[in-house]
């Protein structure tokens, strides 16, 4: 009788065909198949099967039906294809073949409302779907990512000890547990993927005011965040950013600075920002992050405006380690804003979805194997483990002194950027979040005035119950009709 594989990969693009390496080298016997689409080159599976799975212990397909029989049941199906419409014509080209109970995972950077909906519609028809954030790029993916699985509860026992073995390993615990319900899990990646982005700006910003404010050149910043990697900034992001300042192009000068400054994005981003406006959370650095990225890659319009907008240069006289000393704090309280506004993104859906989210949990997946991965993140699960409910990371006894501590330094690097005319727009973004957030008054209540001055808004008094709206004659011209109640 013909042996069974555990578990089948569908797409053998870089993730999947590593994904699919990483099963095998846990024991795991694994089937493979790629779609056969226009545009898609043919001979994939056989070219994988007679060379990296060479004598391995994988069974490769060309026909879809022969790939879902060779699998144990519940069959487990994972799918490593672009995320949107492929995704649902690949389920439903599975759907006839598949028997109830049977498990699909979708390991793409879906959008987490695809996911509700592809949960709900293959429960219905008797099947199970999980959606699962998977971080940590090629190399993660061959040899232990951060994995990020929701959907259907029922399906996370009998996917639980492949996608547990495959993941990173951190003091010997897993860097995958489940998430919740539905989207959790491709909503949690969405985040990760949101504060990626504010790692990555703000650690681009302090390699810019090395280079433009104190001239350092690629050696003296690799041993500067060569530093930082051994200290509290110590993370998967600065590691490689130490790498990059000594690599070497074929010129010999470091390849870094012959990098075109126009910065591509997938859309993780953007929709992390996207939901932080339609759930009403700040989340200033990240959005700050995307749009930086947009305003890179408008090259042509900023050299344009390079040779129009001047400014009048003023020459950096100041300490340089006494500024490096002021950069590193001012990084470490920008990187904790950038993280603090994630976990407020994911409290809210949590509220809104009733997913039951662990954030100690999350911040424990993220520790290994993850694009963010760094010992920052054990502080970040110790304060949610001694407070599930924090309403957020600012107020944690732990980083609240931290963020006192930096205070002084962060606000100097600022503004002696803003002075020179340094681009910094994700470290002096999370300066004001921090300035606001921890403001408890704020201007306000002069907008709230000026909306009911020109349309009858409404507004509440600081003498009255919440939830107790007025309306004013301003002008005396007015009536006493008022618009609906606001909404904050």
């Amino acid at each position: 009788m013909k042996k069974l594989s555990d578990i089948g990969m569908i797409g053998l693009a870089v993730m999947g065909e590593n994904l699919a390496l990483n099963m095998e080298s846990k024991g795991f016997r694994v089937s493979v198949y790629n779609r056969t689409v226009p545009g898609i080159e043919e001979g994939i599976v056989e070219r994988f099967i007679s060379g990296r799975g060479k004598g391995k212990n994988f069974a490769g397909f060309s026909d879809l039906e022969s790939f879902v029989q060779s699998l144990q049941r519940p069959r487990k199906i994972m799918m490593m294809i672009k995320a949107g419409e492929p995704v649902d014509q690949q389920i439903e080209l599975l759907i006839p073949l598949l028997d109830k109970g049977d498990i699909i995972i979708d390991g793409g950077n879906s959008n987490y409302e695809d996911t509700n909906r592809r949960t709900e519609y293959l429960e219905r028809k008797g099947l199970l779907f999980i959606g699962t954030g998977i971080s940590g790029g090629e190399k993660g993916a061959l040899e232990g990512p951060s994995i990020m699985p929701g959907g259907s509860e029922q399906a996370w026992p009998h996917v639980r000890s492949v996608l547990q073995k495959i993941a990173a390993q951190v003091e010997g615990i897993p860097c995958c547990n489940w998430v919740g319900k539905n989207g959790a899990g491709h909503f949690v990646k969405m985040v990760h993927n949101g504060i990626e982005y504010g790692d990555m700006e703000i650690i681009a910003e302090a390699y810019w005011i090395m280079k433009e404010l104190l001239g350092m050149d690629c050696e003296e910043m690799h041993q500067i965040f060569s530093s930082w990697n051994h200290a509290e900034l110590s993370s998967y992001l600065i590691e490689i950013t130490a790498d990059i300042c000594t690599f070497k192009d074929s010129d010999g000068a470091p390849l870094v600075e012959h990098i075109l400054d126009a910065a591509g994005q997938k859309g993780t981003g953007k929709w992390t920002a996207i939901n932080a406006l339609n759930f009403g959370i700040p989340l200033t650095l990240i959005a700050e992050s995307v749009f930086a990225r947009s305003l890179s890659a408008r090259k042509e319009e900023r050299v344009l405006a390079s040779k129009k907008l001047f400014i009048n240069k003023k020459t950096f006289n100041r300490d340089r380690d006494e500024l490096l000393g002021s950069l590193e704090k001012a990084v470490y309280a920008s990187k904790l804003v950038s993280y603090a506004q994630g976990f407020s993104l994911m409290r809210e859906a949590n509220t809104v979805f009733n997913w039951n989210l662990n954030y100690g949990n999350i911040a424990q997946m993220w520790r290994g194997g993850c694009i963010i991965r760094s010992v920052f993140l054990n502080k970040i699960k110790e304060a949610y483990d001694g407070q599930p409910d924090l309403p957020n990371l600012l107020i944690d006894d732990f980083f609240s002194a931290k963020l006192l501590e930096a205070q002084e330094a962060w606000r100097k690097v600022v503004a002696i950027a803003v002075e020179h005319g340094v681009y910094i727009p994700a470290m002096a973004s999370a300066l004001n979040y921090f300035d606001g957030f921890r403001s408890a008054r704020l201007p306000a209540n002069l907008i709230q005035a000026q909306r009911d001055y020109f349309g009858a808004h409404m507004y509440e008094r600081t003498d009255s119950p919440r939830g107790e709206f007025f309306h004013t004659n301003w002008t005396g011209t007015g009536g006493k009709t008022a618009s609906t109640h606001y909404q904050v």
